[in-house]
């Protein structure tokens, strides 16, 4: 019988990113346009299975809100990889990026995390490019940077298996 994985995710970045709204597409497959502000942690799961892998997924979505990070810091133990999220309509939304890198790799200096520009399918609105974004992803050593879109779905499963690909090599069988 095939090992089962069970592997922690974090879900981190600024209030408004798109952070709930990025799992309810991925887990339940819609753009859920309500969502309510994340009062400090909330997880929710999946089972996929990826190069015949099979994985359950823990999705921990860290509430953004300043007030809640003291929170966070005891939620990252365990954890597998991290997607770590900004809103490519707002550039503000970049300025705490060394602050959840650090809360994310709290425990684990080497923890894999994919960088995810949100909001791709406002593009008038986009405010921040591609360039921009990847000074960035090199300056704190985030594996890859995808575009994203909850609305749309676009990267959406991609992102996903990204960065489960990225942790399954780098567990030891």
């Amino acid at each position: 019988m095939p090992k089962k994985f069970i592997l922690k995710i974090l879900t981190a970045g600024e209030g408004g990113v798109g952070k709930t709204t990025l799992l309810h597409r991925y887990v339940e497959g819609r753009f859920s346009a309500d969502t309510k502000m994340t009062i400090g942690v909330e997880f929710f799961l999946k089972e996929t299975e990826l190069d015949g892998q099979h994985c359950t997924l823990q999705l921990w979505d860290f509430g953004g809100q300043e007030r809640f990070r003291f929170l966070l810091e005891s939620y990252v133990l365990g954890a597998k990889g991290a997607l770590l999220m900004f809103d490519l309509t707002r550039p503000i939304t970049l300025e705490n990026l060394e602050q959840w890198v650090n809360i994310c790799r709290k425990n684990n200096p080497n923890l894999p995390i994919l960088f995810l520009g949100t909001k791709n399918d406002l593009l008038d609105d986009v405010m921040v490019d591609d360039d921009y974004a990847i000074t960035f992803q090199e300056e704190f050593n985030l594996f890859d940077y995808l575009r994203v879109s909850s609305k749309s779905g676009e990267n959406v499963q991609e992102a996903f298996n990204l960065l489960t690909r990225r942790i399954l090599e780098r567990q030891t069988f």
